[in-house]
């Protein structure tokens, strides 16, 4: 299979020159051990490749933790590396015995339950990264580049990246950004994602969560992707599965456990005391959300009645994973106050607010900028706003208020 250039690759290499250990999360398939393996070729220095998913390693990783970094001695690099917590009391040792830079890289894929053992035996001798599946600058061989609202940052960028009709837009928005299937096209896609379904997720939630019902777990999924670019309802989602608002809580927590959804949360300060509290749902893969809600085809994916949620929730993963590629952590909410007046992503970066709307449109009417003025109250600086739709160029309405094509996130 063709290998795709991460955005990531520099910042490993770079962070590696520093930290004795990096840790890289992320969900199953999104290409974290490839690039890895890749890099470690491009070092030259024989690091070693070890994966805990073979259980007899992992089983002298657990017993014999000491005798497993004899075995497999710095530099290494350790696949899911979750599955034997043990071994970081190990790693924190031979860290603070030899302070070699590069030492260590480690992948994971179930999130926060590797955290906890993170945080209780690395805290401050880790850098944690975090990988998505590709982004669309990733597939397109564009440079990498966090989202900016900063006009001549978008003009110089609108020089070098093709334009893309909506159209082809809705095409990546359905095939998704999982390496195998961005590599290959639209071949075996429902059969990748029924296999990604039931070969890793509804492994790992068991591994997770003990014993599940596979066709209940099946609808609260699907459940959850009808609902993406929504405020989070635990009690729709619980009723179409079956289950109670506990349960839906505990597997909506484990799918962002597994990097396979996250949540953006309600921007507020002291003086906006109107804002909700809930967060909204999205889903990192747009081609998963597209198989799961069953939509056949791009065509009917853009004319159907999730065309816009779809395009939301591909705008915001994209701008989501533009920080995470650079090693950023994206300082990303919404705004929603009590009379559901709403703003879809309030970016904040170099101490200013950013007010972002998300539009199917590809000519969009500036009367959608009114909303913007929502966040005037607030202690921060408002910086320059931008509607993201399907227009074929950069614009602005004016200096403050700019046009951005979504091919250019």
């Amino acid at each position: 299979m063709k290998y795709i250039n991460r955005h990531m690759e520099e910042v490993i290499l770079e962070t590696s020159k520093s930290w004795s250990a990096i840790l890289l999360t992320g969900p199953r398939q999104s290409g974290k051990t490839t690039m890895l393996k890749m890099l470690s070729e491009k070092e030259g220095i024989g690091r070693k490749y070890v994966t805990l998913d073979d259980l007899s390693v992992r089983q002298l990783a657990k017993t014999d933790p000491k005798l497993f970094l004899e075995l497999y001695a710095p530099p290494v690099l350790i696949d899911e590396v979750q599955y034997a917590p043990e071994l970081f009391t190990y790693i924190k040792i031979h860290i603070d015995e030899h302070h070699n830079a590069g030492d260590f890289w480690l992948t994971g894929s179930q999130i926060f339950f590797l955290m906890r053992g993170v945080q209780e035996s690395l805290a401050g001798r880790v850098c944690i990264l975090h990988m998505s599946p590709l982004s669309q600058r990733e597939i397109a061989g564009n440079k990498s580049k966090p989202f900016t609202t900063d006009f001549q940052s978008l003009l110089e960028e609108s020089k070098n990246i093709a334009s893309v009709t909506t159209p082809e837009m809705f095409k990546r928005i359905w095939n998704g950004c999982m390496p195998e299937i961005a590599v290959s096209g639209y071949k075996d896609r429902d059969r990748y994602y029924s296999s990604y379904l039931s070969t890793y997720i509804e492994r790992d939630v068991r591994e997770l969560s003990g014993s599940i019902d596979a066709l209940k777990f099946s609808r609260f999924i699907t459940s959850a992707a009808a609902r993406c670019s929504q405020i989070v309802n635990y009690k729709s989602m619980a009723e179409d599965a079956d289950i109670n608002q506990i349960q839906a809580k505990q597997w909506l927590n484990i799918l962002e456990t597994l990097g396979i959804v996250f949540l953006l949360h309600p921007y507020s300060n002291n003086v906006l005391k109107r804002t909700i509290k809930t967060p909204k749902l999205y889903f990192y893969d747009t081609g998963f959300v597209c198989y799961l809600t069953k939509w056949s085809s791009p065509e009917v994916a853009e004319s159907g009645a999730m065309s816009g949620a779809l395009l939301e929730n591909f705008v915001v993963s994209e701008i989501v994973k533009s920080y995470q590629n650079a090693g950023i952590s994206p300082f990303i909410n919404y705004y929603r106050d009590h009379d559901a007046k709403e703003i879809d992503v309030v970016l904040e970066r170099d101490g200013k607010l950013c007010p972002i709307e998300i539009k199917k449109t590809a000519l969009p009417d500036k009367r959608i900028t009114r909303v913007f003025s929502l966040i005037d109250k607030s202690p921060m600086q408002l910086g320059a706003s931008a509607v993201v739709c399907m227009a074929d160029k950069l614009s602005a309405f004016d200096r403050d208020n700019l046009i951005v094509p979504v091919w250019m996130i």
